[in-house]
């Protein structure tokens, strides 16, 4: 007996691009757990949502650039093809309801089309180390005179070595409470190299000693200038 084919679903009438947060305890959530909060939530606000083909449809959420668990951020990105025409603000409206306090919504447009994902090219991140401003200033110099600073991370395909120094387009450090603040842009290369990968290079090659956990925050995510060195927009390109 031949099984039944499934049905294909019909094309998406419109694509909104959506920003969001992870800010406080919820830095914690791992990008799985996050997808499946996501998904409830938008169950819950009633998104008229375009689902997938095949026998197992799920609504079509595209995901791109997410930050390491463990760390906050100010610039995630998702992509969601609906099956109706809607109102951006009434869906982030929504979507803020239905989210937990610490997943929030900053901005949702209309995607300009595109692929999304190309966008994110570079990030910029925030890290408050409890070192003394000095130390980190000698690593960081020590760090960015270095023609490599290689690391090892555990990944998927299990333990991966990569320079760190290669993705970073800027490092500084300056005073902050407490400790240290150092303003860190990275280029997004494959494979990824994180905030703890850097931080990880600085010891190597800087001897800087971090105690207690690091506070990692993405400030912004988008297209990189090469000219000027800033980040762009990605909901405006």
């Amino acid at each position: 007996m031949t099984r039944e084919q499934p049905k294909q679903a019909p094309p998406p009438v419109q694509r909104l691009r959506v920003r969001y947060a992870k800010r406080g305890r919820l830095r914690f959530t791992s990008h799985r757990d996050f997808s499946r909060a996501f998904e409830r939530a938008v169950f819950r606000a009633r998104l008229p949502m375009a689902y997938s083909s095949g026998f197992n449809p799920h609504p079509r959420i595209s995901y791109a650039g997410a930050a390491p668990t463990g760390s906050a951020s100010e610039a995630e990105y998702l992509e969601l093809a609906l099956a109706e025409v809607v109102d951006p603000a009434s869906v982030h409206a929504a979507l803020d309801e239905a989210l937990p306090d610490g997943l929030d919504v900053v901005e949702v447009v209309v995607s300009r089309g595109g692929g999304f994902a190309e966008l994110l090219q570079a990030s910029r991140w925030q890290l408050v180390v409890t070192v003394p401003v000095a130390e980190a200033q000698a690593a960081v110099a020590a760090f960015l005179a270095a023609d490599e600073a290689p690391v090892q991370r555990m990944t998927k395909k299990g333990l991966r070595d990569f320079d760190s120094r290669a993705a970073v387009l800027s490092l500084a450090a300056s005073e902050a409470e407490g400790g240290a603040l150092l303003d860190l842009v990275l280029r997004h290369l494959e494979p990824a190299v994180r905030p703890d990968d850097v931080l990880t290079g600085l010891a190597s090659v800087g001897g800087l000693v971090v105690h207690g956990v690091p506070m990692l925050t993405r400030q912004a995510q988008g297209p990189y200038d090469e000219e000027t060195g800033e980040i762009g927009d990605p909901l405006r390109p």
